[in-house]
């Protein structure tokens, strides 16, 4: 989820008339705790933005920046397991190949903040004539012998998290605070306050019948968390429609129950009724909002990062 943060401090420091390099992971040996296409971001004054181990490396990848400062040059670089700096290892017993790419101007960055922006897929291709931005995701690739790579990136799970209660606020701080895109639907007019005033996108819900106000794309975990189920029904039949990877509802097997016998009275198939996580969660009968958040978000996280956008696109 750094993405975003990585490319703005590129971009910032670029309008400053700073020198930037950008580090991507290219490969992996072994254990590590960042995957290939992870970047992080590191200005001529030694400010940096995004991690590439757990505080293990960062100061020598700094060093290491500020070579490529001098020489111009892109180049790429092993740490951990049999990298010429013999005194900085990864707790992981790994090894992580570095490319190091100094960057002209604020046009890379700012390409991968626009495609951030517009929720669409897009890659940082990296090779002899430098690194750029290209308008679609590819597969993760690396090529040694010439020194090409390129990495896509889908956009950031968004939670659209349509309910009343406490446990909204929780869900929808602590999403934004993991760094996940959010959005509120709900008809208690304190809670949409609350939100806005936090910077958090929330809309007051009056209807049942406003399923118009539901937006979704193939990144969305769409939320439902109605104390009062029959909130629920029009609006799920159509979030159901919707592009998403998760769609989850709050309550107990029997309140389930419920909801799946209404849904089905309106015409939802018995495929639609079961991409319905519920209870949701990694763990159940949450008592608190805030353990409600964090169990949810997690359960969201995970299935983030267990799904082939590449094949439900294709």
């Amino acid at each position: 989820m750094d993405l975003k943060h990585v490319c703005q401090f590129l971009a910032d420091a670029a309008r400053a008339e700073k020198n930037c390099v950008l580090v991507t992971v290219v490969a992996v040996e072994g254990s590590s705790m960042r995957n290939p296409g992870t970047i992080m971001g590191v200005a001529e004054d030694g400010t940096y933005a995004g991690s590439l181990s757990g505080g293990c490396i960062e100061n020598a990848v700094v060093a290491e920046a500020r070579e490529v400062f001098t020489s111009g040059d892109a180049r790429i670089v092993r740490f951990g397991a049999g990298s010429p700096y013999l005194d900085i290892k990864l707790p992981c017993g790994g090894g992580l190949d570095l490319h190091f790419q100094p960057l002209e101007g604020a046009e890379l960055s700012e390409q991968c903040l626009s495609s951030i922006a517009e929720r669409a897929p897009f890659s940082i291709a990296l090779g002899p004539d430098g690194a750029r931005h290209v308008g679609e995701w590819l597969p993760p690739t690396f090529d040694a012998n010439v020194g090409m790579a390129a990495f896509g990136h889908w956009p950031e799970p968004l939670l659209q998290i349509i309910g009343h209660g406490a446990g909204v606020e929780a869900l929808a701080v602590l999403g934004r605070t993991h760094g996940c895109s959010t959005r509120i639907l709900t008809p208690d007019e304190r809670i949409v306050s609350g939100l806005r005033e936090k910077g958090i996108e929330a809309l007051l819900l009056e209807r049942t019948s406003q399923t118009d106000l539901l937006k979704s794309d193939p990144w969305t975990a769409t939320i439902f968390l109605f104390h009062d189920h029959d909130w629920e029904i029009e609006l799920m039949e159509r979030a159901l429609t919707q592009p998403h990877f998760y769609l989850g509802a709050m309550g107990g097997r029997k309140a389930h129950a419920f909801r799946s016998e209404a849904l089905a009275a309106r015409g939802v198939s018995d495929e639609s009724l079961a991409m319905i996580r519920a209870p949701i969660g990694l763990f159940h009968s949450s008592r608190d909002p805030q353990t409600l958040a964090l169990s949810t978000l997690g359960e969201v996280i995970r299935t983030y990062e267990a799904t082939r956008f590449e094949g439900d696109l294709g």
